[in-house]
């Protein structure tokens, strides 16, 4: 037997080993018969930490001389021929190798058991390799504070204020509250911890200026996180905002349907004189700079080609009886020499080919910038853009120099699929595109499209530049293996995408357990826009980033950004779900201030829905008295900072309706435009999607043909 062999006592020798007995008489002589090997004890798995060695060993018994070949992964290790076998100094790499050895002798082998090598890396305390950096914002707005920091997982952040720590504050990034000067020159610092140690960073310091003379509203309800609160303004309030001192100060008449909100930048120079500046889109192709103070037009340009014409309605009542401007588009103040305005038009040229064009316009003059303007042509797959299939619905969006367009179809007529196109906002130049809707064909709500359109919401962006939106009816395929719809279409969904390689990308996403027969029956979830809450902290401290929508279905949806839910058909994995408080369903788009969310169905009222521990109450808190007729209210607030809220809503009634409400309670009706004696604040025929505009002490809302302008009358 080998030096391994189990050691056997004396009394028993004669019974083992192979050594047979003739007889116990003593008179006959031992036969020994050799033996095949047999093993005995197995080798055992190991855990090393990393740069250490590790040691296999085996015990077997049979017949000597054995052999031994111990082998890694299958494969026989060079010089490793003895009963034990130690490794060179491990690396990551050997994590998770196993070890068997063969021994074998004249009469046969036998084969070990697998042993596991498991390598441990030495916890790292973290170190900050990014700190955070000094911020300025004018009173009124956020700022955000960010670190990066390497080290054994898991890290935890504290963020602290002038050494004091903040409540909630728990994450690689914080965003301040609203500012205030009482906040210039605070510091703020981070705690990175992990099992091994901490590491604070650097101070960076909050500068806080004085908020400027006016406000700009660039996009569609204020921010790119489409929350619809303007916490800039100074001079409506809830004791002023009242029929005795506040109504219609004028209507600036254009020449076609006011689809798309109006925009506002303060204090720009026209032709050496500074003016508060309204801009209006119409569906008839035109651009208009009004002085929002006296209605005078400062320029007025058409963005029809040389013997061009709006588009026609293509067979669609939803936008009629012309296309032209539909979208909200957006401002970049520091574009060009003054600033630009990028639109999307539709037209139809002479040979009946439809067109949409992205323009650049100077803010001053509406001269066309950046070689505008420039044809929207993409293709994605096997598919590619038709534009006579689409209009665009969605705001524009301007996110990290690019311009984010998205297109809805008319009215459901195929073909028709779901893309968001982004262009270079120095050159136009397309430079990326998806279609959520790539497979779609056939007929049907559930195998057409996705398309976007979100009543005219926009495409909204988080602080790491993904883009969310809502889609539309449509196609969704089954799930592949890491359950995302297999050829790439997104009916009914939440979706967010970034720029993966400079291309545009899904990353995430969320549909409904009955996503399937909702769209079948036309229940869009994107009928109504979406929106991104500001950071919100969940019981127990843990920061949560939310998104919310809701569609026809009635339902309010809040997803996790960080981890959206994809598709079960058995159930909706999602942050919070609060099924058929939006009776009637949803044709509009939401608003936030003062953790509150704000919405409005269609045909019920204008509902408030406080958020506590990062969940919206079960219930409404408090409503409007008025039922708002389709598409029901597009809720925005006017506030200056964290006092003197306001909540506007617009009625689509004929006459139109200007309402504003208490922020606070929805329940006090301030103001509205049919108060006062007269109809001295009636304003013309309603028009469907429109949101108000609050800056400045001003209030615009479009009609059909105009734009109101409503402030206080002494």
């Amino acid at each position: 037997m080998d030096m391994l062999v189990w050691r056997v006592p004396a009394p028993l020798a004669l019974l083992c080993a192979g050594v047979l007995l003739a007889s116990c008489g003593g008179k006959s002589s031992s036969v020994t018969q050799a033996t095949a090997p047999q093993i005995m004890m197995q080798p055992a798995s190991q855990s090393v930490a990393l740069g250490q060695t590790a040691t296999f060993s085996v015990m077997a018994a049979g017949s000597a001389p054995l052999a031994y070949q111990w082998q890694r992964s299958g494969t026989a290790i060079a010089g490793a021929t003895a009963s034990s076998y130690t490794t060179p100094a491990t690396t990551i790499g050997d994590s998770g190798a196993t070890f068997s050895v063969v021994v074998s002798n004249a009469k046969g082998s036998a084969t070990s058991g697998a042993a596991t090598l498991t390598v441990t890396a030495a916890p790292v305390a973290p170190q900050i390799t990014t700190q955070p950096a000094n911020a300025g914002v004018t009173a009124g707005q956020t700022a955000t504070f960010s670190v990066v920091a390497s080290g054994t997982g898991p890290l935890s952040y504290q963020w602290s204020k002038n050494g004091s720590a903040i409540t909630g504050a728990g994450d690689s990034s914080y965003t301040t509250p609203a500012a205030t000067s009482a906040d210039n020159g605070a510091s703020f610092t981070v705690v990175v911890r992990n099992s091994v140690s901490s590491v604070m960073s650097h101070a960076a310091i909050l500068t806080v200026n004085a908020a400027a003379a006016g406000t700009d509203v660039l996009t569609y309800k204020y921010d790119a996180m489409r929350t619809g609160e303007n916490l800039t303004e100074t001079l409506l309030n809830p004791s002023n905002v009242n029929s005795a001192s506040f109504g219609l100060l004028r209507n600036l008449s254009v020449d076609g349907l006011v689809d798309a909100q109006p925009l506002y930048l303060s204090r720009l120079t026209v032709s050496g004189v500074a003016h508060n500046v309204v801009f209006v889109a119409t569906e008839h192709d035109s651009v208009y700079a009004f002085d929002a103070d006296t209605g005078a037009t400062l320029w007025h340009v058409s963005l029809l080609g040389s013997g061009e014409t709006s588009s026609d309605d293509r067979g669609c009542n939803q936008v009629t009886p012309e296309i032209g401007v539909t979208s909200t588009p957006v401002i970049d103040r520091s574009a060009g020499a003054h600033g630009t305005i990028f639109l999307v038009a539709m037209s139809k040229d002479a040979s009946s080919n439809y067109h949409h064009r992205l323009h650049a316009l100077d803010v001053t003059t509406g001269a066309e910038l950046a070689g505008g303007p420039k044809e929207i042509a993409a293709s994605y797959g096997s598919t590619s853009f038709e534009p006579a299939q689409y209009k665009e619905r969605a705001a524009l969006l301007l996110s990290n120099g690019a311009i984010y367009l998205s297109f809805a179809s008319h009215c459901d007529a195929p073909p028709y699929g779901g893309w968001v196109i982004g262009a270079s906002e120095s050159t136009l130049a397309i430079t990326t595109q998806l279609n959520l809707a790539p497979d779609a064909s056939g007929s049907g709500y559930a195998n057409q499209g996705p398309s976007i359109w979100m009543s005219g919401g926009g495409p909204a962006v988080d602080a790491a530049g993904n883009i969310y939106v809502l889609t539309g009816n449509g196609k969704f395929d089954s799930l592949n293996a890491l359950a995302f719809p297999s050829f790439g279409d997104y009916g009914n969904s939440f979706v967010k995408m970034s720029l993966v390689g400079g291309a545009l990308t899904v990353g995430d996403y969320f549909a409904m357990d009955n996503e399937v027969s909702e769209s079948a029956n036309d229940v869009d979830l994107g009928s109504g826009g979406i929106m991104l809450l500001p950071d919100q902290s969940a019981a127990g401290g843990t920061v949560k980033h939310l998104a919310l929508g809701a569609g026809k279905d009635g339902n309010l949806y809040v997803v996790d950004r960080d981890n959206m839910g994809k598709f079960s058909s058995s159930t909706n994995s999602i942050w919070q779900e609060l099924d058929g408080v939006l009776a009637n369903g949803v044709w509009s788009t939401p608003a936030y201030y003062n953790s509150n969310v704000y919405y409005g169905a269609q045909g019920g009222a204008l509902l408030m829905f406080p958020i506590t521990n990062a969940l919206l109450a079960q219930a409404p808190s408090s409503q409007t008295s008025t039922q708002f007729t389709y598409p029901g209210a597009f809720p925005v607030v006017s506030a200056n900072g964290a006092s003197g809220g306001i909540v506007w809503a617009y009625e689509n009634t004929t006459p139109a309706v200007l309402h504003a409400y208490s922020a606070s309670n929805l329940a006090s009706e301030l103001y509205n435009s049919n108060q006062a004696a007269n109809g001295r604040d009636q304003f013309g025929a309603g028009n469907k999607f429109i949101a108000p505009v609050v800056a400045d002490g001003k209030v615009f809302a479009a009609t059909t043909n105009s734009v109101a302008v409503f402030g206080l009358l002494h």
